[in-house]
């Protein structure tokens, strides 16, 4: 039996196994931690600084406008969000709230890829953002609805 403790941590101590919303929580954590941090290196590569101050993106082909801003501010705060939403919303919701996100932010990066020629840093990054999603992917699409008890036939 679970005491208030395990359950408060999102574990079952009879198998040691972290339930599946406290492991979607963390890789969305992972994700965007990665994310940033990918993103504050990117500002150290040659040129890039230069391209942002005189109003456009790294590889000068996006003005940076205020619609342009925004609209990376909405993209960026989805993980965020998905941390909350993999915490508090029900199952079935949720489930699909991860696998949608996952697989949006996947294609995202794929083709972040096609803007210009990315460094070694950034393929790096890339790989390991990726792994995170289609770990959260895999998770949200295997994840089976945990209020639904198995029968038990020890009768």
């Amino acid at each position: 039996m679970n005491t208030s403790k395990e359950r408060s941590l999102g574990t079952n101590m009879k198998n040691g196994k972290l339930n599946t919303r406290v492991l979607l929580v963390i890789l969305w954590v992972f994700y965007i931690v990665n994310f940033m941090y990918c993103d504050t290196l990117l500002k150290m590569e040659p040129g890039v600084l230069e391209g942002i101050m005189s109003g456009y993106t790294a590889d000068g082909t996006v003005k940076i406008t205020a619609g342009f801003l925004l609209g990376t501010a909405i993209m960026f705060e989805l993980p965020f969000l998905m941390i909350v939403l993999s915490w508090v919303l029900k199952y079935r919701a949720n489930r699909w709230a991860n696998i949608i996100a996952g697989t949006l932010f996947i294609v995202t990066q794929i083709g972040s890829l096609s803007l210009g020629a990315p460094s070694p840093m950034y393929l790096f990054y890339t790989a390991i953002e990726i792994a995170g999603l289609l770990v959260i992917v895999w998770l949200a699409w295997k994840w089976r609805n945990p209020e639904i008890q198995p029968e038990n036939h020890s009768a």
